[in-house]
């Protein structure tokens, strides 16, 4: 259930711009809406899209009015090198971008298939599980039980 035209004569960047629009639509909307498109991106999409229909219906026997497009990619494919004349007889060189398009159908997943996993495997920490230093720890004895440093005591001599 995929089609793909190469060597198209249009720049990659109003291909993309096409095919955002289109990813993820069904096959009836996608072509509905390339219909009433002016654009030479829409006419290309829609002949791409009506080929990866026919490839569904007749090669795989689906019934391509329930499917979506999953994926759409466009590729650069070569390039032309022209160039333009400019004054005193030099030629600026200009790049005319050819793209590949390919389209992918399929069916819409159901929701129930694939569970959402949690992303981290690991347990979280609790609030009060958190590390103190040791030198941070109060301890429970009142100031005044607290034992005094001993002052040294100086010995005269005689």
């Amino acid at each position: 259930m995929h089609a793909s035209i190469r060597s198209t004569r249009l720049a990659p960047k109003k291909a993309n711009l096409m095919a955002k629009i289109v990813r993820g639509l069904t096959v009836p909307d996608a072509i509905e809406l390339l219909r009433k498109t002016s654009k030479k991106s829409a006419r290309l999409f829609e002949n791409v899209i009506r080929s990866a229909a026919a490839n569904a219906e007749h090669n795989f026997k689906q019934d391509p009015q329930m499917m979506i497009l999953k994926t759409v990619v466009v590729n650069q494919g070569t390039a032309y090198r022209r160039g333009i004349p400019m004054a005193r007889g030099r030629v600026r060189p200009i790049k005319k971008f050819l793209s590949h398009i390919s389209v992918t159908l399929g069916f819409p997943e159901t929701e129930e298939k694939s569970p959402k996993k949690p992303k981290n495997p690991r347990s979280p920490k609790k609030k009060n599980e958190s590390i103190i230093p040791a030198n941070k720890i109060k301890s429970d004895i009142s100031s005044s039980e607290k034992q005094k440093p001993s002052s040294v005591s100086s010995v005269s001599s005689s």
